[in-house]
């Protein structure tokens, strides 16, 4: 009797550490993610936090860590070098990079209006490209707007002789701008809006509505990952597009409050990064997507944003717009779960 207790207790036991390892058992290699953004903790990554703070990638046997960027086409070159597995950056900037042959591909776009604009004073008469003859405007040497520059100013008639471009350092932009001495600076409409609101309001006159719609922020990864980790991929890219859809339902600070706790010797402003998850939301849809799920992506705004891009002379001639991105790493039914909570 005293042998049979035993063993029960031996069997129980080894059951049980069965069950206490499964979470880390389903967390080795294949399920281990490392993830770059675009930029310093902002708004428009809350979701991204968020899900990290909830605990809905360990629930899904990942394990993700989240490191910051400095800029969308650094974490491009990163993830194409196998430095990351998973980018978080402007997909313009991965498309220019898919082109000359890095073997990236976008698995879901959440900014699938592009934001690239040019900033002006609220008050300011500047509304269309027209607007800016004989007017001073901020820009950086390749920076994402740069190869669009001479279209968008076509779009009113115009040349870069009817206007002045004061070309400065990524850094120094906002700085310029705030300064007062300049007419517009052209920017990412939901990071720089928020950031510049107390002490010189801003506007944003949008490359998309004058036919340049650049594909926004959005999640990319290589091919070859897809193949080794395609699983977890999937996973990550599910949740995320369905920690969006949460956050759209009303949970705006409780995303913001999980950025903060995420990243908190940075010490943000929770109400810059709430006003910058606020500015996010005109550039989740375009009419493609109107009825799609956040992250779904479309053939015919990437057609049409290939064909910008050919235009520029960033793309090579004949690209196809399948080869940019993939629909199929979003599981409907995962990312359902996340946002129903």
């Amino acid at each position: 009797m005293g042998v049979s207790k035993t063993l029960s207790a031996i069997i129980f036991a080894v059951a049980a550490m069965g069950f206490a390892s499964a979470p880390v058992r389903a967390a080795d290699n294949a399920h281990k993610l490392s993830v770059r953004l675009d930029w310093i903790p902002s708004g428009y990554q809350a979701p991204i936090f968020l899900a990290a703070d909830k605990g809905w990638f360990k629930e899904a046997g990942l394990d993700v860590t989240i490191a910051d960027g400095n800029g969308s086409a650094t974490t491009v070159q990163l993830v194409g070098a196998g430095q990351f597995d998973i980018g978080h950056a402007a997909l313009s900037n991965m498309a220019f990079a898919r082109s000359k042959g890095m073997p990236v591909i976008s698995i879901a776009g959440i900014f699938r209006k592009g934001d690239t604009a040019l900033l002006v004073p609220q008050d300011s008469p500047i509304r269309t490209p027209k607007d800016l003859k004989g007017r001073t405007v901020v820009s950086t040497p390749g920076s994402l707007e740069t190869p669009f520059l001479d279209p968008f100013l076509a779009a009113g008639g115009l040349t870069r002789g009817d206007v002045k471009l004061i070309y400065v350092d990524a850094s120094a932009k906002i700085s310029t701008y705030l300064q007062g001495k300049v007419d517009g600076v052209f920017s990412s409409t939901a990071y720089t809006l928020p950031l510049v609101a107390t002490r010189r309001p801003a506007r944003a006159v949008l490359f998309a509505d004058f036919g340049l719609n650049l594909p926004g922020f959005g999640l990319f990864t290589t091919e070859a990952l897809l193949k080794s980790k395609g699983d977890a991929v999937r996973k990550f890219t599910s949740i995320v597009a369905g920690s969006w859809a949460y956050v759209l339902k009303g949970h705006e600070k409780e995303a913001v409050a999980a950025e903060l706790h995420q990243r908190e010797q940075a010490r943000l402003n929770p109400d810059l990064l709430l006003g910058q998850l606020k500015e996010s939301l005109p550039f989740l849809y375009t009419d493609a997507t109107r009825k799609e799920p956040i992250g779904i992506q479309s053939e015919a705004d990437w057609k049409a944003a290939i064909a910008v891009m050919e235009q520029a002379k960033v793309v090579a001639p004949g690209s196809k717009a399948q080869d940019y991105f993939t629909n199929r790493y979003i599981d409907t039914k995962l990312m359902t779960t996340i946002a129903d909570r």
